[in-house]
């Protein structure tokens, strides 16, 4: 039969050149469209099977085979699907942007699958997690393509191809579809021995540019499938080996799969030979579909530093991979998940590397959020010694949930702290209300930078003594998310350095405190103006100023800051303006303290008393080192020697 040619349909050379050298930034992609459209043939031949249709050659496996002639510099990707006729070549080939699978579906509208899942309410509302078995005939539904672009990719590599097809139905002739992709093509019809031993499906062959014959190596045609097409359901054999023989585990029922194929799987996809403390494993008919295979990592991830762009679950349509690591499927407070999402109703742009539309992915971010924390819900109330094992991994990351206006209350409730009640096990928010004191409205907390930081908070003795249990937070982030969530089951957050002196004596101190020493005499006050006004004067630009303390404190002395925020939050706030002094804090004494009453004698004798210095002064440094900071360690190293000496010296006349 003689050739003929043909101009592309409603399209010109101009666009064609877009859709080929700029539309997509990673040249491999061609091999990934190839191949699912390989995979649209095939599965619409098991559509057709399972629905008693009569197809050609139905002997032939459902396979998709890759070879590659170095010497001629052509690769050819050949499959057993359902082909096309000379008709469907000019449409489907011929015109940009027609899809045959969208006709295909169209052709099927209304039918309704054998197999069809209706959609029912879950617990809680969430949306019923339904299993979806492959082993069940396909439906339209399995069908990828949808767009017909993603064929013209193959002209960034190729200049020349040839597309030989025979159809599953009709009368099976052959016909071989060539093009330079210049915007027209040539249509011809085989017959003889040319079509002699041709059966059912699409052969393309591939005349490599110069510049693509990386593509003509194994190992580089190899690495291109296992990144974006392994999970196909078709076996794809290159030069005769099978490629992808690792099976989409998502996709399969869950109560088929052993633990040890789960972690298998996991290390497939992370590389990280650590065993995974927990699977997420569900799949959602509405109100998207997708299937979501989710892993808690056995170690420690981070994410938010040095790896910053690296988290989110690998994202696939129709086990196609679209992008790997999205961040858009679960929030930053579930960076530590690593797994993947396989959707079925993703719409894409006619590239297949930019989202159409990304309210699908808002409603698979939403399902998956809810899935999560019903999970993580049920795991910290029926394995609380796993769950506490996975917080103290990964509990940084769900600590910044408390951005989240919609989930933050069910955030809340998974948080875990050591208390002064219990520091070894972790308390949840609810363990520590329902220790809390008749009349105690307000959950306090003490912020430091480390547990022994936390502990040995001057504000904290007061608490001590009344028997009020303090949360630790020992994280940075975890005061910023206190003070975002406000309040926890009518219970408001406040720092121990925000007491109210009053509010703490109306609680009774617990059995066998230590006896509140006898208030200060109106006759010993002057003494205590004077070494305010002392300290002051030794001190100097050290402090923004030195007055009486109010708070409730046990402690000699405290720092507070003047605009009236705690002292770890004031730190954060200078690590944000990248502010590394010292700052100007109120210094506070304490005039319950002995030490302060000694040091009001001494000031009393002789204000000019270097000793009197020395002592003022080493109690700032003091001071300063249990809020987080440190002064002059020479001068303090100095000092401390001077007063050891001192002390080792009347101790020893007392001994004589």
């Amino acid at each position: 039969m003689p050739e003929t040619t043909h101009q592309f349909r409603a399209e010109t050379c101009k666009l064609l050149n877009i859709l080929t050298h700029s539309l997509y930034t990673n040249h491999e992609i061609f091999l990934r469209e190839l191949l699912s459209n390989a995979s649209d043939a095939l599965e619409k031949v098991r559509f057709l099977q399972a629905t008693g249709a009569a197809v050609r050659d139905a002997e032939l496996p459902l396979e998709i085979r890759i070879s590659s002639d170095r010497e001629n510099h052509v690769l050819t990707i050949a499959d057993t699907g359902i082909g096309m006729s000379e008709q469907e070549m000019i449409d489907n080939l011929g015109t940009i942007a027609r899809s045959g699978s969208e006709q295909f579906l169209k052709e099927r509208e209304g039918e309704k699958p054998a197999d069809a899942e209706l959609v029912q309410e879950g617990e809680d509302g969430e949306e019923a997690i339904v299993e979806h078995d492959d082993s069940k005939p396909s439906d339209a539904a399995q069908i990828i393509g949808r767009f017909g672009i993603g064929f013209y990719s193959v002209f960034m590599v190729a200049k020349k191809v040839e597309v030989t097809s025979v159809p599953a139905s009709g009368d099976g002739s052959a016909h071989v579809w060539t093009s330079e992709g210049t915007g027209s093509f040539t249509l011809r019809a085989l017959s003889g021995a040319e079509a002699e031993g041709l059966k059912r499906g699409t052969s393309v062959k591939i005349f490599l540019r110069d510049d693509a014959r990386e593509y003509e190596e194994k190992w580089r045609i190899e690495s291109a499938i296992r990144k974006h097409s392994n999970f196909l359901p078709f076996a794809i054999e290159l030069d005769g080996s099978r490629v992808n023989t690792t099976a989409a585990l998502w996709r399969e029922p869950k109560f088929s799969i052993t633990k040890e194929q789960y972690n298998d799987f996991y290390k497939f996809l992370t590389y990280d030979q650590t065993e995974p403390l927990d699977v997420v494993h569900f799949s959602v008919d509405a109100p998207v579909q997708f299937n979501c295979l989710l892993y808690i990592p056995g170690t420690a991830v981070d994410v938010f530093d040095e790896r910053k762009d690296e988290w989110g679950p690998d994202l696939y349509v129709r086990r196609v991979l679209i992008d790997r690591r999205n961040k858009e499927l679960l929030p930053n407070w579930f960076a530590f998940m690593k797994g993947v999402v396989d959707t079925e109703d993703l719409p894409l742009n006619i590239s297949r590397e930019t989202l159409q539309e990304n309210t699908v992915l808002r409603k698979i971010s939403q399902t998956a959020t809810r899935q999560l924390l019903t999970h993580f819900e049920r795991m910290a109330k029926a394995e609380p010694e796993k769950y506490e094992k996975i917080w103290k991994l990964h509990g940084r990351y769900l600590k910044f949930g408390f951005d989240s206006y919609q989930h933050r209350d069910r955030v809340a409730a998974l948080l875990r702290y050591a208390t002064s009640a219990q520091e070894e096990k972790l308390s949840s928010l609810d363990d520590y209300i329902s220790r809390m004191k008749p009349e105690q409205k307000e959950i306090w907390y003490v912020a430091g930078s480390t547990l022994e930081a936390a502990k040995v908070n001057p504000h904290l003795s007061r608490f001590r003594r009344k028997g009020i249990e303090v949360l630790f937070l020992t994280d940075p982030v975890d005061e910023f998310a206190l003070e975002a969530l406000m309040q926890y089951k009518e219970h408001g957050f406040k720092s121990v350095e925000l007491a109210d002196a009053a509010a703490l004596d109306a609680f009774p101190d617990v059995e066998g405190a230590e006896p509140k020493p006898e208030p200060l005499s109106e006759e010993k006050k002057p003494e205590l103006d004077a070494l305010v006004a002392a300290v002051k004067d030794i001190l100097g630009d050290q402090v923004k100023d030195v007055r009486v303390t109010e708070r409730p404190i046990d402690a000699p002395a405290c720092l507070v800051s003047a605009d009236g925020v705690s002292s770890s939050m004031e730190k954060l706030m200078r690590v944000m303006q990248k502010s590394d002094g010292i700052p100007q804090k109120i210094f506070e004494l304490n005039p319950d303290h002995s030490l302060v009453r000694a040091l009001m004698g001494i000031c009393a004798a002789d204000a000019s008393d270097p000793m009197l210095k020395d002592m003022v002064n080493s109690l700032f440094d003091s001071t300063l080192l249990l809020d987080g900071y440190m002064n002059d360690p020479f001068a303090m190293a100095e000092r401390s020697m001077r007063l050891l000496k001192q002390a080792a010296g009347w101790y020893s006349d007392l001994r004589k």
